[in-house]
């Protein structure tokens, strides 16, 4: 069986979910709004035991042979929120989510995608470290709270773009002139500066060895938000140079990431930039634009696909109940 865990009603869930409906695949789609419904045991010892139990149903925790994340914070689910933080039910979904995490971590099953290995995406500085290592060029980068560094850097590459050190998203934007007054703002919170690099974005999915690459043609500085600029977004498939795609998978299986979404930046001179690796991606937007059957080759990585990472064993027992 395949455990598919998140909120009902995302897009990206429910296309691998429909996907796997249609190949007959045993799936259970274990909802966070039922969480005040939901209760996990786990035992870990030499071996690695548990239950699930749901709207009625008990299942063993070693019949999941493959699990996919698009998880949440289950604390801000509406029933949750409105018990109250502190509450019992808000402290038992708390502990549901702590339990699954835990055991995640810790199966032999197939998991798309590991919370330890999407940490990375948490620091866009330690995360270009790996990209950088692996082949591709990244920007110049700058991350500062020293105002007289960013006017610099600023000097140094003419153009500049700012965004999140975290794994938070935000919207990427070009510095201007308009944005000298605010320099000084850095001083109270680590910002990242990079070199502008001008060229043809591409959005890249790999799934296991399958890569479905998108060319996007958008002159906004972040084509996520091209509207916020009066500007329009279109989505092409297309093909990449073997080289490129091959590193494109190679990166992901580097992360230990069997899904990833690759942003890349290919300049006029045919040089190929990495702005990031994207863990959890939100595919079903590029799916819709191309028609490239991301969520089916992720059914068929669940189905076919089984773990053969070696994973330290803790010895604890929990769970939670209500």
């Amino acid at each position: 069986m395949i455990l598919l865990w998140g909120v009902s009603g995302d897009t990206v869930l429910m296309s691998v979910h429909q996907s796997l409906c249609q190949m007959k695949t045993p799936v259970l789609l274990l909802d966070q709004r039922d969480v005040m419904q939901t209760s996990v045991e786990v035992c870990v010892g030499s071996t690695v035991e548990g239950v699930l139990r749901v709207r009625g149903k008990t299942i063993k925790l070693d019949q999941f042979g493959a699990i996919y994340l698009r998880s949440y914070d289950s604390t801000r689910m509406p029933n949750v929120v409105h018990a109250g933080e502190g509450s019992d039910g808000w402290k038992h979904a708390r502990r549901v989510d702590d339990i699954l995490m835990a055991w995640i971590e810790l199966t032999s099953a197939l998991v798309v995608n590991l919370p330890g290995a999407m940490a990375a995406n948490n620091s866009k500085p330690y995360q270009a470290a790996w990209i950088r290592r692996l082949g591709f060029e990244i920007p110049e980068t700058l991350v500062t709270t020293d105002p007289d560094a960013v006017l610099e850097f600023w000097r140094e590459h003419r153009e500049l773009i700012y965004k999140s050190v975290s794994g938070t998203r935000s919207i990427v934007s070009r510095l201007t002139s308009l944005h000298r007054e605010r320099i000084e703002k850095v001083t109270s919170c680590p910002t990242q500066f990079q070199q502008y690099i001008s060229g043809v974005d591409y959005r890249v999915h790999v799934v296991g060895e399958d890569v479905f690459a998108s060319r996007i043609i958008s002159q906004a500085d972040d084509y996520r938000y091209a509207s916020r600029q009066g500007m329009g977004v279109e989505v092409q498939p297309c093909e990449l140079p073997k080289e490129i795609a091959d590193r494109c998978v190679s990166l992901a299986a580097a992360m230990t990431l069997p899904v990833a979404g690759v942003d890349l930046r290919c300049t006029a001179d045919g040089r190929w930039y990495c702005f990031e690796v994207n863990p959890s991606p939100a595919f079903s937007y590029y799916q819709e634009k191309t028609g490239q059957p991301i969520a089916e080759s992720i059914a068929r990585l669940l189905l076919a696909s089984s773990s053969t990472l070696s994973k330290p064993v803790m010895h604890f027992q929990s769970r939670a109940a209500m």
